[in-house]
């Protein structure tokens, strides 16, 4: 795992200890690494769907989304597990996500932007199908906040809690939503239903 591991190691060993500069440096540094491997994630993914003959919309929303997703996931899991409420595992899946979509890209993008500009080139982003992509996003997640208040009852013994049987049913409810909104965008890219 060491050997693995080892080109990660040495790459954020570039980034500085907090104690300098109050940790600013540290958290610039730590933001351009996000911002040049956010960009370099999107190139491979996007040469990864060219070579499968897939849309970079339908890459985005699986093997991307994937990539970024499960590693969260199982740290989220892990923390939750060692903390009485659980309070540090779901501020973990939204905070990481914040940075995934926000930092990730609008680094990503300002770069581009800033050497389209040297270049004396326009930085432009189509928005393809995004409308609709994420319109059935804040469907789904509106949908998923409400599974949590649901579980917030005493019925179903908490968010993370409760009794074997409806954590069952709301892991699949859950990966349902997920396998429907991949479907759907998939569709929507491809053609076969129309979107907005």
């Amino acid at each position: 795992m060491h050997y693995i591991s080892l080109f990660w190691k040495l790459l954020f060993a570039t980034v500085p200890p907090t104690d300098y500069a109050g940790g600013w440096l540290c958290f610039t540094v730590s933001i351009l690494w996000i911002g040049l491997l956010t960009g370099i994630i999107g190139d491979i993914a996007r040469s990864f769907g060219c070579i499968i003959r897939l849309k970079d919309s339908v890459t985005a929303v699986t093997f991307v989304a994937l990539g970024t997703s499960v590693p969260d996931t199982f740290a989220s899991k892990v923390a939750a597990m060692g903390d009485r409420y659980a309070d540090s595992s779901i501020g973990n899946v939204t905070g990481s996500n914040a940075v995934n979509v926000f930092l990730g890209i609008g680094v990503a993008w300002t770069m581009a932007a800033v050497v389209g500009k040297v270049r004396g080139e326009k930085f432009t982003m189509k928005p393809g199908n995004l409308a609709f992509s994420l319109t059935i996003f804040c469907a789904f997640a509106l949908s998923a906040i409400g599974l949590m208040l649901l579980r917030r009852t005493k019925l179903a013994g908490g968010e993370l809690g409760g009794p074997r049987k409806i954590k069952i049913l709301s892991s699949v409810y859950l990966v349902t939503l997920w396998l429907l909104y991949v479907t759907l965008s998939s569709l929507e890219a491809y053609g076969v239903i129309e979107g907005f």
